[in-house]
């Protein structure tokens, strides 16, 4: 798992450098992908990203790059949304994510239903332990 884990950080950071972009702002537009647009502020503490001046600094990269733009809510118009733009970002790397997504199919082919069960749980739970480890980390940073 450990070597898993690594190993996941590291492409993740060579798909962003790919496109010229570091792992928090990958994460963060994939955060906005998977969770939908979000204030500044929302997103930092999706991130963890704790300085204002740095959420800033990571949506005018994404901005530049075409990832994302931001807007004001229609509810509340004091308020900037961030959202993601998918068509540049699939663009932009969709072909990496594509092509791992090929050969884990070629792999998952060879499993039966029950490993893939299998494999689908650990992977939830491995999920949910780093997600409380994550809050729990971020608990006792700020406090």
């Amino acid at each position: 798992m450990q070597e898993f884990m690594a190993r996941a950080v590291l492409f993740q950071d060579a798909v962003a450098r790919s496109v010229g972009l570091n792992g928090t702002d990958l994460q963060a537009v994939g955060l906005l992908l998977s969770s939908g647009p979000a204030t500044p502020g929302e997103l930092a503490a999706r991130t963890g990203l704790t300085a204002g001046g740095a959420v800033t600094a990571m949506i005018d990269r994404l901005e530049r790059a075409g990832y994302v733009h931001r807007s004001r809510d229609e509810n509340d118009r004091r308020r900037v949304l961030v959202t993601a733009d998918p068509d540049p970002i699939l663009a932009g790397v969709g072909p990496v994510y594509g092509r791992v997504a090929e050969q884990w199919s070629v792999y998952l082919d060879t499993l039966s239903d029950e490993q893939i069960e299998f494999a689908a749980e650990l992977l939830a739970r491995a999920a949910e332990v780093n997600r409380a480890e994550i809050d729990h980390l971020r608990g006792d940073a700020r406090g």
